[in-house]
């Protein structure tokens, strides 16, 4: 079984070409850039957004934090399904998902960047488990980033 991949959802208005170089009040990076699988992303790693757009992704090109990047991570956010939505054991779907991700994204985010998102000129977006990484990984995770 190969690793799943996860889904890449855009909030808002993303605009994953807005470089983020060596943003200061957000957290470091190792050195050099490398590939990183998405099922080891943390918070606090900067990325550079794909070039071409894929459904699912199974990993990110990572960067130094001080280095130019466009997607920083910041929240692992774990999927808790609401009475309307369907248990953690099946696939809820990607509109259920979305609409989690972005209620959790968009709570995390002031914490980490340290102005609340209305007031911020940057954008969020997050990764979605895949129905295949739903099922083989048991993958619940949702993962915020700043663009």
């Amino acid at each position: 079984m190969g690793q799943a991949a996860r889904v890449l959802r855009c909030c808002a208005a993303v605009a994953l070409a807005v470089a983020l170089s060596g943003c200061g009040w957000f957290g470091g990076g190792g050195s050099g850039t490398s590939s990183k699988s998405v099922f080891d992303i943390k918070p606090g790693q900067c990325f550079v957004a794909p070039t071409d757009v894929k459904a699912e992704l199974s990993s990110l090109e990572r960067t130094p934090c001080d280095k130019p990047h466009t997607q920083e991570s910041y929240a692992n956010v774990t999927y808790q399904p609401n009475a309307s939505a369907p248990s953690g054991d099946t696939f809820p779907g990607n509109d259920i998902l979305s609409t989690f991700a972005q209620g959790a994204c968009a709570q995390r985010y002031s914490s980490y960047v340290g102005v609340p998102y209305l007031d911020s000129k940057l954008f969020f977006t997050y990764l979605l488990p895949s129905p295949r990484s739903w099922e083989q990984n048991d993958d619940r995770n949702i993962l915020c980033f700043v663009t």
